[in-house]
C-alpha cells in the first residue's frame, strides 16, 4: 500500500523512490537565428565534425530555453530574447547515446553579425550562411530539424518530430 498525501515525509519518500526508477531524456536546445538577408546563424563546434545551429544540451533540471539562453552566453557572448518555439524533435536512440528530446527555438533576427565571435574553445567560428549552403553544412538529422524550424516559421506553428520526421 502506497503512502498518502496526509504524511508528507513517506509521501515524499514514495515520490523519490518512483521518480528515482523512471527513464532520464537527454535534452538539446538549438536557436535559429537570422539576419536581415534571411541567412541562417551556424557555429562550427570543435569537439564534433560538421557545422550546427547555436545552442548545447540542458545541464540537469536546467529548462530547454534558459539551456540555449546559457549557451549563447557561454559560446558567443551573447544574450538573446527567444520568439518562441518552433520545433520539438523525439530522436531516437543512435550509436551509444539513448534517446532525447531536441528543441529548436525562434531567435529572430540579428543585425550585427561582428559581435559574433566565439567566446570559448567549444567553437571555431560562427557566420551566418544561406540556407541552401547551411542545408548541406549540418548534419542528416540537423537538416531535417532546420527544414522543420524553417517551415514552422512560415506556418507560425511549432513543429513535432519523431526522430527528425513528421508523421502528422
Amino acid at each position: 500500500m502506497s503512502p498518502t498525501p496526509a504524511d508528507p515525509d513517506a509521501w515524499n519518500a514514495y515520490l523519490a523512490e518512483g521518480n528515482a526508477r523512471q527513464a532520464r531524456k537527454r535534452v538539446a536546445a538549438d536557436v535559429l537565428i537570422r539576419d536581415p538577408l534571411g541567412r541562417v546563424l551556424l557555429v562550427n563546434p570543435t569537439y564534433k565534425p560538421g557545422w550546427d545551429l547555436p545552442g548545447g544540451m540542458a545541464e540537469a533540471n536546467e529548462p530547454p530555453e534558459e539551456a540555449v539562453r546559457r549557451e549563447l552566453r557561454e559560446e558567443l557572448g551573447r544574450g538573446i530574447d527567444l520568439l518562441g518555439l518552433l520545433v520539438v524533435d523525439w530522436v531516437a536512440p543512435h550509436g551509444p547515446l539513448d534517446d532525447q528530446i531536441a528543441f529548436i527555438f525562434d531567435g529572430g533576427t540579428f543585425c550585427d553579425d561582428e559581435a559574433l565571435r566565439p567566446h570559448d574553445q567549444e567553437l571555431s567560428e560562427a557566420r551566418f550562411i544561406p540556407l541552401e549552403t547551411a542545408r548541406q553544412l549540418v548534419s542528416e538529422r540537423m537538416r531535417r530539424r532546420l527544414d522543420a524550424a524553417v517551415k514552422a516559421l512560415e506556418d507560425g506553428r511549432p513543429m513535432y518530430l519523431h526522430d527528425g520526421a513528421t508523421n502528422w
